[in-house]
This record gives structure tokens, sequence and C-alpha cells, in this order.
């Protein structure tokens, strides 16, 4: 299996600053190649989101650069990287809550972190950036850790009430402004011809489940070059649709 990847950010409508961050690598290990890639999404509401969504861009870029590949020749499993990023978020929420009570100022990011290679994904994430898989049917990864999330959990919001509720901002726990934060793990087999997708939420907000399959969805996801049109694409109708946030997507595209 081999890979195509591309990502597109922009500050969208209303912000000056663009708090998104990401960094997506194609890698390649004895001819077989895999992918890494980490977003974020500093907290809108809290000051020098970007510091924090970047720090912590930065911290799993070093572990790629400095751990993954011993793992890769050691040979690793699950556990294993669920222990190196536990630690990884851990510190860096510790890091950042530091650099906020020093500078007297809140600051906080979510992430989403994927691996993915020949035979397996892994899948970390807080907060309410998103990890799908698009092939013939769109599957969410991952789950939202926010306050909506929870409440279509518990029956007391159904998910079109969700998106216009005033508590959707809300996360549950973030990195760098909650006391101790706890990443949810996703692991899973790769599929051939399909599109494996990281987005910031402000991606996400209006676009349907039907769109995000029409204009990212493997059958029109041939090359880098068709890819960042289709993500740009779908960035200039989130934009006309209103929405106010940063918007930032990242896609992977598997073929035989």
């Amino acid at each position: 299996m081999n890979f195509i990847v591309s990502a597109s950010t922009d500050v969208g409508n209303v912000k000056k600053v663009n708090q998104d961050c990401m960094n997506v690598q194609l890698l390649e290990r004895k001819g077989r190649q895999l992918v890494f890639a980490v977003l974020c999404d500093g907290m809108g509401g809290l000051q020098r989101g970007e510091l924090a969504g970047a720090s912590v861009v930065h911290a799993f870029r070093r572990w790629r650069e400095e751990r993954l590949p011993v793992l890769l020749m050691a040979g690793f499993q699950d556990h294993d990287i669920r222990q190196d990023w536990s630690g990884i978020i851990t510190e860096c929420n510790e890091k950042i809550k530091f650099y906020g009570q020093i500078h007297g100022f809140s600051l906080g990011t979510t992430a989403t972190i994927m691996l993915l290679t020949q035979e397996r994904y892994y899948v970390a994430n807080v907060g309410d950036s998103r990890a799908y898989e698009i092939q013939n049917q769109v599957m969410q990864i991952t789950r939202d850790q926010s306050v909506v999330a929870r409440e279509i959990e518990m029956g007391h919001l159904s998910p079109e009430q969700a998106e216009t509720d005033p508590r959707r901002s809300l996360l549950l726990q973030c990195i760098g402004a909650s006391e101790e934060v706890y990443a949810d793990f996703y692991f899973g087999t790769p599929r051939e011809s399909a599109v494996y997708m990281l987005c910031s939420d402000g991606f996400r907000h209006k676009l349907s489940v039907g769109e995000l399959q029409t204009m990212l969805g493997p059958h029109c996801m041939n090359s880098a070059a068709n890819m960042q049109q289709n993500e740009r694409m779908a960035i200039e109708l989130v934009k006309e649709r209103g929405e106010r946030d940063n918007i930032t997507v990242v896609t992977i595209r598997t073929y035989g």
C-alpha cells in the first residue's frame, strides 16, 4: 500500500490569527511507506492558542524524528504508542500551563495525531478536532471530548440540536487548560483506496457527511494536486456558509 498526502489551512472569515497548526509527513522505511500527521486547534476563546498548538506539533514532530525510527527498527505494539503519546501529551499540558501561569494568561489546544502504516493505524485525540476514514461511507474514527458530544451520548441532545447548541465549542478537556489530560486512543487496519482525514472543527461544521464523501472521497482524490484543489474548494464552501473559525484539513489517500 502507498500513500499520497495533502494539507490546507485558512485563517477564515473573522479571526486575524490562524490558531490551527498541523504537520504531515510521508515517510519510508525499507521500501515501505508510512504517514505521520498531527493537527492542533488552538482554543479560540483563550489567548495565544497558536502558541499552544505549535508547541504540541513540535513535540510530536520530535517524537517522529527521534523515537519513531527506534520503534520501527525494534517493532512495536499498540501499548507502545499509547505510552509514548500519553507521555508527550502530559508533558505538553504541564509546560503550556506553566507558561500561561508565568505570563498571566490562559492558552490551550486540541490535538489529533495519526500514524498510518501498512498494517495499522494509530490515532490519539484530545478535544474536538477529528479523524475520519472516507471510503464508500464516511466513518468518524474519533469521538469528540466536548459537552455536546457527552449530551448526545446521554440522550439529552440529538446530533442536529448539537449543531446549533450554544455550548458547541465547550470542551471537556484540552492540552494546556486542563488539570490533567487523558487522550482517547483508536487503533485499526487501514484500507486501500480510502482517504484518512484530520480536521479542525472549523472545517467540518458547515459540511454534511454526504459533502465530505463527494468532495474528499477516494474517487476524486487521485493526486496531491487534486487533493489540495478539493481541500481548497471545501474550505471556500465552508467560508461562503459563514464559518467564523480557522479552517484546517489534512488528507491521506491510500492506494495499492
